[in-house]
C-alpha cells in the first residue's frame, strides 16, 4: 500500500481518466463542424451529447457491480477500447445516425473509467491520502476539457473532422496500452476479501450497499453539489450569458474556464479538510450548497442586468461544487467494505447526473412556458431565466432534505456500532474554543 507501484498505477489511471474526459467533451467543440458535415438542425445535433450523457449515467450502477465482480482492470480495458471504437466510428460516420452510435460507444466506455480508478485508489492506497487523491483524480481529469477545447479544436479547424477524431482515438490507444501494461486490481496479499462468486451474490451485495445510510449520504451529497455546475456548463450557461446578459459568445466560452480553475484550487483544499475532519464532511457539503444558494440568489434577484463580477462569483461557486461532489465518494468509502465499493461508488455517481437531467429538463420547460411570443429573444430573456434557474432551489432543496435524513441515520449507526457520538457543529466549535482558552469542554463560563 502507498508504494512506488501504487503511484505508477495512479498516474496511468489518472491519464486514462483525463483522456476519457477529453473524449467525452470533444463533441462540445465540434458543433459547427458537425452541422456542416451532417446538415442537421441544432436540436438533432444536440442529441449526440445528450444520448452520450444518458448512457454514461445509466451505466454507473451496472459498471459498479462489474467492478466488484471482475475487477477495475478489465473494465478500464473494455471501456477505453470502446472509446477508441466510438471515436473511429464518429470520424468516418457519413450520417448523423452513425455518429450518434459512435457517441453512445464513447459514453459507454467513459462510464467505466472514473469508478474503476476510484476503486483502484482504495485498493492501492490507505490512510488520509485517499480522500486527497480522490480530489486530484477529479481535478486532473477536468484538464481533459482543456485538451478538447484547445489542441483538438485546433486540429479540427486545420485538418478536418476525420483527422481530428482519429487523433483523439489514438490518444485513447496510448491510454489503453498503459492500462494493459501496468494496471493491476490489487496488491499481492491484499485483505479485501473474495469477489462475488455469482451474479446473484453481486446483486445481493448491491442491495446491501444501497441500504447503507452512508451510501445514501454519498448519493445525496453528489446530488446536491454537482448538478448546478453540470447544468450550467453543459446546457444553459452559454444561452444565459450570451442572450440574457449580452456577453460575446467567445468571451462567454472563456468564462466557463473560471469554474474549472475554481475547482482546481478548491479540490486539494477540500481533500485536506475531508481527511482532517472526517466526522464533519457533511458540514462541508452543506456549506458548499449554502454558498451556491446564496450567490445564485444574489444573481437572480439583482435588479436589472447582473454585473460581471457577480457572474464570476457564481461560476466560482458552482466550480467548487464539482470537487465538493467527490466528498460523496468518501462517504461510500468509509461506509462499505472494499469488496463492494464499486457498487457503492456507482450508486453515488448516479446522484449528480440524475439531478442534472431533471434540472435541465425543468429549466427548459420553465423557459418554454414563459415564451408566449415564441421568439428566441423571448425564450432566453433575462426575466425568463430568473424563474427558470429558480428550479434549482426545488431540486437541490429536496436533495438537502434527504441528505440531512441520511446523515442522521449514518450518525446513529456510527454511535451504535463504534460508540462515536457526533455532536452538532456549534457544540464542537464551542468546545474547541474552550479548549483553546484552557477550559475543559462543557465547563461553565463564569
Amino acid at each position: 500500500m502507498n508504494s512506488r507501484r501504487s503511484w505508477v498505477i495512479f498516474g496511468i489511471g489518472v491519464f486514462a481518466y483525463l483522456v476519457a474526459v477529453m473524449q467525452r467533451t470533444s463533441i462540445g467543440v465540434a458543433g459547427v463542424a458537425a452541422t456542416e458535415r451532417f446538415h442537421v438542425s441544432a436540436a438533432v445535433l444536440s442529441s449526440m451529447a445528450v444520448v452520450q450523457l444518458i448512457v454514461y449515467a445509466a451505466m454507473q450502477v451496472p459498471v459498479g457491480v462489474l467492478i466488484d465482480r471482475v475487477g477495475s482492470r478489465a473494465l478500464m480495458i473494455a471501456g477505453t477500447a470502446l472509446m477508441v471504437v466510438g471515436q473511429v466510428t464518429v470520424a468516418f460516420a457519413p450520417t448523423i445516425a452513425l455518429a450518434i452510435v459512435g457517441r453512445i460507444l464513447v459514453g459507454a466506455g467513459d462510464a467505466t473509467v472514473f469508478n474503476s480508478l476510484m476503486r483502484l485508489v482504495n485498493s492501492w492506497f490507505s490512510g488520509r491520502i485517499v480522500p486527497q487523491l480522490s480530489q486530484w483524480i477529479g481535478n486532473i481529469g477536468q484538464l481533459g476539457q482543456v485538451l478538447s477545447a484547445i489542441p483538438f479544436a485546433l486540429l479540427l479547424h486545420q485538418s478536418g473532422w476525420t483527422t481530428a477524431f482519429l487523433s483523439a482515438a489514438s490518444v485513447s490507444v496510448v491510454a489503453l496500452v498503459g492500462i494493459v501494461a501496468a494496471i493491476r486490481d490489487r496488491p499481492l496479499g491484499s485483505s479485501e476479501g473474495p469477489r462475488p462468486a455469482t451474479w446473484r451474490e453481486s446483486m445481493r451485495q448491491l442491495r446491501i450497499s444501497l441500504a447503507r445510510p452512508g451510501t445514501q449520504l454519498g448519493f445525496w451529497s453528489h446530488f446536491t453539489t454537482q448538478s448546478s455546475g453540470t447544468v450550467f456548463s453543459l446546457m444553459w450557461g452559454l444561452p444565459f450569458m450570451v442572450f440574457a446578459l449580452g456577453i460575446d459568445p467567445a468571451e462567454a466560452s472563456g468564462l466557463l474556464i473560471v469554474s474549472v480553475v475554481a475547482g482546481l484550487i478548491a479540490g486539494p483544499i477540500l481533500g485536506l479538510l475531508t481527511a482532517r475532519f472526517p466526522l464533519r464532511r457533511s458540514n462541508l457539503v452543506l456549506a458548499i450548497v449554502a454558498m451556491m444558494g446564496i450567490v445564485w440568489a444574489l444573481l437572480l434577484l439583482w435588479p436589472g442586468t447582473p454585473p460581471l463580477w457577480l457572474l464570476i462569483l457564481v461560476l466560482v461557486a458552482i466550480g467548487i461544487g464539482g470537487p465538493g461532489s467527490l466528498i460523496g465518494f468518501d462517504f461510500a468509502r468509509t461506509s462499505n467494505p472494499l469488496h463492494s465499493l464499486g457498487s457503492a461508488n456507482g450508486i453515488v455517481n448516479v446522484g449528480g447526473f440524475l439531478a442534472s437531467f431533471v434540472m435541465m429538463f425543468l429549466i427548459g420547460v420553465a423557459l418554454d412556458a414563459q415564451n408566449t411570443a415564441h421568439t428566441v429573444a423571448g425564450l432566453y430573456a433575462l426575466d425568463s431565466f430568473r424563474w427558470a434557474f429558480a428550479v434549482q432551489y426545488v431540486i437541490i432543496g429536496l436533495g438537502v432534505v434527504f441528505l440531512v435524513r441520511a446523515r442522521r441515520r449514518t450518525r446513529r449507526l456510527l454511535a451504535e456500532e463504534e460508540g462515536i457520538e457526533v455532536a452538532p457543529l456549534w457544540v464542537a466549535l464551542v468546545d474547541a474554543w474552550r479548549r483553546r482558552d484552557g477550559r475543559e469542554p462543557g465547563e461553565n463560563v463564569q
